[in-house]
């Protein structure tokens, strides 16, 4: 009954960029806070950035201040990521996360995860 779908990942240059999409199922954004996570091959995962619909803060992890952007549209319910001058190391598995809570870069305070949605930066 509750999930989340994140879609637009695919393959994209050095230097390019990239939109993904995260749509909530069976939720609304108010109130609520939705977290990007990527996972790469063999390393942990690591929270990328977040949006509180609460108060409309936003929050992004070093290394991608300065290129990656996000944007809640609480009319299409929808947070977008957009990612620009992607460098092979934003190869990942991207996922959003919810979490009633505030913005955390803990994983385990998200009660909900999207399928992951696949970033390749490569030429």
């Amino acid at each position: 009954q509750f999930q989340l779908v994140d879609f637009g990942g695919g393959l994209v240059q050095p230097g390019g960029s990239r939109i993904l999409s995260c749509v909530p199922s069976g939720f609304k954004l108010d109130y609520l806070a939705i977290g990007w996570f990527r996972q790469a091959p063999g390393k942990e995962r690591e929270g990328v950035s977040c949006i509180s619909n609460s108060d409309g803060n936003t929050y992004f992890t070093d290394s991608v201040k300065g290129r990656f952007t996000i944007h809640s549209d609480n009319a299409k319910n929808t947070v977008y990521l957009q990612m620009n001058s992607l460098k092979p190391e934003d190869t990942a598995v991207y996922y959003c996360a919810l979490t009633e809570g505030g913005c955390t870069y803990y994983s385990g305070h998200y009660d909900y995860w999207s399928q992951g949605t696949q970033v390749t930066v490569s030429s």
